[in-house]
């Protein structure tokens, strides 16, 4: 039997991500603020939502930095399969507050339909094409970084720029609409308000489920547990491999292998191979930090 605790070989990702997320953090107070302040000037209720909904972001931002700070301490006595949790955990606590979003800045809209308007003032646009800009360039730039260390909280602040500028959209297409209707279509931009709160509720959807997963040791995409059974297979004296259970904990893989070998070796001979399993598989990829290799007498012969 081999096994042991490499470094916490994600630590810089993870300490990455949470600058990534500080980064985000900034810009959404910034964009926030503008928007707000340009939706009462201008009477532009849809873009007040829209900087309600940034504002939310802020949090966001918060509890992901937060979550992917604690993720990065490394193994403890009372830890000791490390911190990981602390990133998807981070991440369905802000998916909840999405929802959350949703809900609230929905009721707010549909009460807005109701209520006496005034004509939003052109100023608005020009506010909403940059906010629009800035959330699409960020949210390509945390993506993808999110993507490349497989990280469940980054990618998640990633979609909440994306859905920002998505909401911002929505908002321009409605205060445009109000502009060029006149009176009869001054309402459009509630209107627009409220189509953005069932796209921030649809993505806040969609990005609970996979920090559930996560959270529920789910088990990670194919390719993975595929590099695991090859890395093993590969090793002399592998006669098959009978479990291979593999499951994420932040940016980390943890193995648990079960490898058949020749039933008449020695002890010795077998404790060889099980670290020869171990290494082959940590070589592929430096997130699998812990390797626990059962050797096993083989039920087939070669």
């Amino acid at each position: 039997m081999a096994s042991g605790i490499h470094p916490h070989a994600a630590a810089g990702n993870l300490q990455t991500g949470a600058r990534v997320a500080l980064l985000g953090l900034i810009i959404n107070v910034a964009l926030a603020s503008a928007k707000i302040i340009a939706g009462v000037v201008g009477n532009a209720y849809v873009l007040i939502a829209d900087g309600i909904e940034s504002a939310f972001d802020i949090a966001g931002s918060i509890v992901i930095w937060s979550g992917l700070k604690l993720a990065a301490r490394p193994p403890d006595a009372t830890h000791p399969y490390g911190h990981g949790k602390a990133e998807p955990i981070a991440a369905v606590a802000v998916a909840l507050g999405v929802l959350a979003a949703a809900i609230t800045l929905a009721i707010q809209s549909i009460r807005e339909l109701f209520l006496p308007h005034h004509t939003p003032a052109a100023f608005t646009l020009v506010v909403l094409v940059t906010a629009i800009a800035v959330k699409e360039f960020l949210y390509r730039y945390v993506v993808r970084f999110g993507r490349n260390v497989e990280s469940t909280a980054v990618q998640t602040d990633a979609w909440h720029h994306r859905t920002d500028a998505m909401t911002s959209i929505a908002a321009f297409i409605g205060i445009s609409i109000s502009l060029i209707g006149g009176k009869a279509w001054q309402s459009a931009d509630d209107w627009a308000a409220l189509f953005a709160c069932a796209l921030i509720g649809a993505n806040g959807y969609r990005l609970l489920q996979p920090a559930l997963h996560e959270i529920m040791d789910t088990a990670p995409r194919g390719e993975i547990v595929d590099l695991v059974r090859n890395a093993a297979a590969s090793v002399p004296g592998v006669m098959e491999i009978e479990k291979c259970l593999v499951r994420k904990m932040g940016l980390d893989f943890y193995v648990d292998l079960h490898v058949g070998v020749d039933g008449d070796i020695s002890v010795r001979e077998g404790h060889h191979i099980a670290h020869e399993v171990k290494r082959a598989i940590q070589s592929t990829d430096s997130r699998f930090v812990d390797v626990l290799v059962h050797i096993e007498p083989a039920q087939i012969s070669r």
